[in-house]
């Protein structure tokens, strides 16, 4: 079958001083995932290759692009999940790592568990010889000039998600020659929140899921809101249920809405290949490729395509 990838680069409300950046990240990063599914590689290595492009680019709320939390440090969360088996891995709260997509894999691959937070995540990455990296190297000067705005002014994470400025994550999802589906995401969460604080990112069934039975999903939005729905499992529900992928996360993504009062996006693709973008944010960076055709948006209802080159 025809191989496909879709990206996102986090739902919120994107100021036009780094959208074209955005746009450009993820076109990058789909880019360089779909050359992965073309020489018939596999969703699981796509995604992950997509994810760390995102994560290696300052522009993205994810490793090198990651904000501070109420203490001024970084903590990093990260999900990816093979559908053909089920097998996930997921880190959170995790500090100093520039990849934490790659991480994540990891405990999925050399350990019995899904998910490792905090000091022991960090104690498994030394016992693998991850390298650290200094906080100062994830986080861009201007992050740091915002975290100290908000520390001045006290602003919470409450008021932050009201102005919906600083939501924002990574992810993709991928299905390849062989039917195989899989998804990543991963965010260095909000700036200013609770020491400790996990959203929806690396929590299997929320900020992702994937399963060749249905498809994959990854999301990005309010993380609350998100894991209180359930968001990517409630997605392939209304895919199991007969719904084509933009209007199963068009009608998960309302119901999240109108249940918990929460705006997110997510990225959409089924096993024979459909796939979509959707958000109730401001904007959303996002870009798919699929028979070297990359389609790709920011604004609402907004879709762009060109011929990818090899």
């Amino acid at each position: 079958m025809d191989p496909v990838i879709v990206v996102h680069g986090g739902a919120w409300a994107i100021p036009d001083q780094i959208s074209e950046a955005s746009v450009k990240g993820v076109k990058t990063a789909a880019s360089e995932g779909f050359a992965v599914l073309k020489k018939r590689g596999s969703a699981l290595n796509a995604v992950e290759l997509a994810v760390r492009a995102m994560e290696d680019n300052p522009v993205f709320d994810a490793g090198h692009g990651a904000v501070l939390d109420a203490d001024g440090e970084v903590e990093l969360d990260a999900i990816i999940m093979d559908g053909k088996t089920l097998a996930a891995g997921a880190v959170s709260s995790i500090r100093n790592i520039s990849n934490p997509v790659t991480f994540a894999r990891s405990v999925m691959e050399k350990t019995d568990h899904v998910m490792l937070t905090d000091r022991g995540a960090n104690l498994f990455a030394d016992g693998l010889g991850i390298p650290k990296l200094a906080t100062e190297t994830l986080v861009t000067e201007n992050e740091r000039k915002e975290w100290e705005h908000y520390q001045k002014y006290a602003q919470g994470v409450k008021e932050l998600f009201n102005a919906q400025w600083d939501h924002d994550t990574v992810g993709a999802v991928a299905v390849d020659c062989d039917g195989n589906v899989a998804c990543a995401t991963s965010t260095g969460g909000i700036r200013n929140k609770m020491v400790g604080r996990v959203g929806d990112s690396p929590i299997i069934g929320s900020g992702g899921y994937a399963d060749n039975h249905s498809g994959a999903v990854s999301c990005t939005g309010h993380g609350e809101s998100i894991m209180k729905v359930t968001l990517a499992r409630l997605i392939l529900f209304h895919m199991e249920q007969g719904k084509a992928a933009g209007q199963a996360a068009e009608v998960s993504l309302q119901y999240m809405g109108e249940r918990v009062h929460g705006g997110g996006g997510a990225i959409v693709v089924s096993n024979k290949g459909d796939w979509a973008a959707k958000f109730t944010t401001e904007r959303m960076a996002w870009a798919s490729v699929k028979e070297d055709i990359m389609s790709y948006g920011l604004n609402p209802k907004e879709i762009f395509s060109e011929h990818i080159q090899d």
